[in-house]
């Protein structure tokens, strides 16, 4: 408590390191007669080296804060996963392997380094896979039911493959699917659809030749024990059998792949799908099963007890919309990451304005000047990071907007016009 109390003092004096003109620009950008007079915004800025606040608006107030929530997640992995991830656990038993997963993402999905799943089976005959040890359910806690097949939302499994994804392509008129074994599942109709479509309660997909367009290309398959054995027995040439057995006390870790990829993919794309599997691996690390829910509760109780205004936080990713954190509270979150992450990897991890990853395409400048995360859902946006000024200094900031009836670009464009203001006067 003394650390948070420490952060609540440094507001009684925000103004003092701000000219009179300065502190009257901000007010007056963000105040009652400015554009975010008309729904609920929270902001702050922040000294990183006297670690004092410069300046604070609603910043006590709670919101939706969506994909900043990966900042969690990105601090919850590297102090507890640390340089790679949790892949599975598993024990010999003679010619078979029997095997638990851990929440791995990397297998057969994107560019990631692979696991070598053959090198491991190497020895057995057989591998008896077992999901028993998940207790998280394959969607979050206040995840929208109508997001299921969007490939922003696929299921979380205990050992996913292809990202529990099925790829799709357009040849011709046609909507080819992979893996292949999806095919045969595949139907025609005359329903006016753009895309390939999933089925809600199976694996069952259709699409209108005359209009198919073959933009989205992915979409999630619904996952089942099943169907991940068949689809691992085809990818390893072993074959592999499903028994619900509980964890063993005694057993042994297989970490296989390099972390870093997955925290940079998941910050730079904002894949909700490697978020969600991130706290699963840091369940399985601290407790050897897989509760993002406990695995939350433990960061909050131990690494994140003196934040200034406890989050409510229920997934790894921001697609609930009962996350709910202040702008406040996100600075003290990002403070603590830049004290523990190098600055090139920081910097490196970061979606840089005019360069890379979610904020390719604003923020832009000769030279860069924003390095955050962005979030946004319907009517909820917000960017937290850091802001390179004229003078040189680095400064963090919280900027979070909630209830607003535009679009994300027209808030995104007033948010750009206090960033460059910020940027010039300080």
């Amino acid at each position: 408590m003394v650390l948070a109390f420490a952060f609540f003092l440094a507001l009684v004096p925000a103004s003092a390191q701000l000219n009179r003109d300065q502190y009257a620009r901000l007010e007056s950008a963000l105040g009652e007669t400015s554009f975010f007079s008309g729904h609920l915004t929270g902001f702050m800025l922040y000294d990183l080296d006297s670690q004092r606040v410069l300046f604070e608006k609603n910043s006590q107030i709670r919101f939706i804060p969506a994909s900043t929530t990966k900042l969690f997640t990105l601090f919850s992995s590297l102090l507890i996963l640390q340089d790679s991830t949790q892949t599975l656990r598993y024990v010999a038993d003679g010619d078979t392997l029997r095997i638990w997963g851990s929440g791995d993402p990397s297998w057969k999905y994107k560019e990631f380094a692979q696991p070598d799943f053959r090198r491991l089976l190497a020895p057995f005959r057989a591998v008896v896979f077992s999901d028993a040890n998940q207790l998280s359910p394959e969607f979050g806690y206040g995840w929208q039911w109508d997001d299921y097949y969007f490939d922003y939302a696929a299921e979380r499994t205990s050992l996913p493959i292809y990202g529990n994804l099925v790829r799709v392509k357009k040849s011709g008129s046609q909507a080819l699917v992979f893996p292949a074994s999806f095919q045969p599942y595949v139907s025609t109709t005359t329903r006016p659809i753009k895309e390939l479509e999933r089925d809600f309660h199976a694996n069952t997909f259709e699409y209108n030749p005359l209009t198919f367009q073959g933009k989205e290309e992915f979409i999630p398959f619904l996952t089942s024990a099943q169907l991940f054995v068949d689809l691992a027995s085809s990818e390893t040439g072993k074959p592999w059998i499903y028994r619900a057995d509980p964890l063993p006390a005694e057993n042994q870790v297989w970490r296989a792949s390099p972390l870093f990829p997955l925290l940079k993919e998941m910050m730079l794309e904002s894949d909700n799908f490697i978020a969600e599997q991130l706290m699963l691996m840091v369940s399985d690390r601290l407790f050897q099963n897989l509760d993002t829910e406990r695995a939350i509760e433990y960061i909050q109780k131990t690494y994140l007890f003196d934040l200034p205004d406890q989050p409510k936080w229920v997934d790894g990713s921001g697609l609930s919309r009962h996350n709910l954190f202040t702008p406040r509270s996100m600075v003290a979150l990002f403070d603590k990451l830049y004290r523990i992450l190098p600055e090139d990897q920081l910097y490196d991890i970061l979606p840089t304005g005019g360069r890379t990853g979610t904020l390719k395409n604003s923020y832009q400048a000769a030279q860069p000047y924003i390095f955050a995360k962005t979030g946004t859902m319907s009517n909820n946006h917000s960017l937290v990071g850091l802001v390179k000024t004229k003078s040189g200094k680095t400064y963090c900031f919280a900027f979070m907007n909630s209830n607003y009836p535009y679009t994300a670009s027209v808030v995104r464009r007033e948010m750009e016009k206090v960033m460059v203001m910020v940027r010039e006067m300080l």
